[in-house]
């Protein structure tokens, strides 16, 4: 079973401590193999499996637990009798009506509780307050693309190859299952995802009346990654094509996509104003495979679509991501983390040094003294434009510790 590393380091500090653990992420990220992947190490370390109970509300065994009384029930009767510590584990919490009254009661008993859901807002009802101070929240995404060769058991020497088939199909785990990367075979696959999501976290969830212009307003979002954004402008677009939608229903439905996941919301940040812009943001897809789902696997330019990945990888290494606005300039992303801040850009190609002149324009702007970086596909290309660290994208997401570098 492969590990994944990265999330189990982040989690490890709070395995067994008083907090409650929410995974939260788009489906088929990866949660309840990573659960799993908890549970394998309770076990490993010495906790017997009677003292770990895993209740998957996409099972049929467990479809009895439909709100918060019978949950509270069912996991007094199999675990409350047991002495020490006792560890449950709640995949797809979201179906149980007003789970958190039982999460709140639990962990006030002594139980250490991991729960899942594929709802960005997981949290944000009433409820939640309950849970306020108790829990802690770790995203689960898709697989960055040095996990990607993981996955494929492929060498750092294979990676240009490796890395188109990551443009074109994206971080879901279990593509990987498959003998091989069939075209044919992962497009059925990342459908039924798209499908999936589709229905459960968008439509039944929100009451979804017209699915028609929804995913219209889904493929307006896949068709313009990294560029900005209105509901008014999609609004206009789509009456363009004699399909009338008002702007308050287009944010609806935006507001619908980011709840579960399979779109990201990123504001603008007025670098010389400092503060967040409210209107014209970017969206970004919660995996690139969603994009060949709903358009299917097209040779526009990869600007967007690298784009889109870099943002994945930010916030996959834990950086809090806006779009800066300098001026009339644009910086593609502000990372920040722990008091550090870069500035990135990505670009496809360096064509020209009018290309160059662009891409580097907004650092020369900047008054402060962070790293800045430009991410492209050239190879051979300086990796350093006047202070500014170039690098080629497939290095930058194999490189964890790029940005900390000066």
């Amino acid at each position: 079973m492969y590990t994944r590393q990265i999330y189990l380091e982040r989690i490890q500090p709070f395995i067994g401590k008083p907090v409650i653990k929410i995974l939260t992420g788009m489906r088929r990220t990866g949660k309840s193999f990573f659960m799993r992947q908890i549970i394998s190490d309770l076990r490993a370390s010495g906790t017997p499996d009677a003292a770990i109970l895993y209740i998957d509300k996409e099972s049929l065994d467990f479809d009895a637990i439909r709100d918060y009384r019978a949950l509270n029930e069912f996991v007094k009767q199999r675990l409350a009798h047991l002495p020490g510590q006792k560890f449950v584990f709640i995949d797809e919490v979201q179906e149980i009506t007003e789970w958190e009254r039982a999460a709140a009661s639990l962990q006030g008993e002594g139980f250490d509780l991991y729960l899942s859901g594929s709802n960005a807002k997981l949290l944000s009802s009433e409820l939640s307050t309950l849970l306020s101070g108790r829990f802690i929240e770790f995203h689960i995404y898709g697989l960055g693309f040095k996990e990607f060769l993981q996955f494929r058991d492929k060498k750092r020497g294979d990676d240009q190859t490796e890395f188109g088939l990551f443009l074109k199909y994206g971080g879901f785990p279990a593509i990987h299952a498959f003998d091989s990367l069939d075209e044919t075979v992962v497009y059925q696959y990342i459908q039924s995802i798209y499908n999936t999501i589709l229905i459960k976290d968008i439509i039944k969830r929100n009451n979804v009346r017209n699915v028609y212009l929804l995913e219209n307003v889904m493929r307006f979002v896949c068709d313009n990654i990294g560029n900005i954004i209105s509901s008014r402008s999609i609004a206009e677009y789509l009456k363009g094509q004699r399909q009338h939608l008002g702007v308050t229903t287009v944010q609806n439905h935006l507001s619908y996509c980011t709840s579960s996941c399979a779109v990201h919301k990123v504001l603008r940040w007025d670098i010389r104003g400092k503060r967040h812009l409210e209107m014209h943001e970017k969206y970004y897809l919660g995996d690139i495979g969603l994009r060949y789902a709903l358009l299917g696997y097209r040779q526009d330019p990869l600007g967007g679509i690298l784009e889109n990945i870099v943002y994945l990888e930010l916030v996959r290494r834990g950086y809090a991501v806006s779009i800066g606005k300098l001026d009339s300039l644009e910086v593609d992303f502000i990372a920040e983390r722990e008091n550090h801040r870069v500035y990135v850009q990505v670009a496809y190609l360096l064509a020209s040094p009018e290309t160059v002149a662009r891409e580097i324009a907004p650092f020369k702007k900047l008054d402060d003294k962070y790293p800045c970086f430009l991410l492209t596909m050239d190879r051979d290309y300086p990796d350093d434009i006047q202070g500014v660290r170039r690098m080629h994208v497939a290095d930058f997401l194999l490189d964890e510790t790029a940005l900390q570098r000066k």
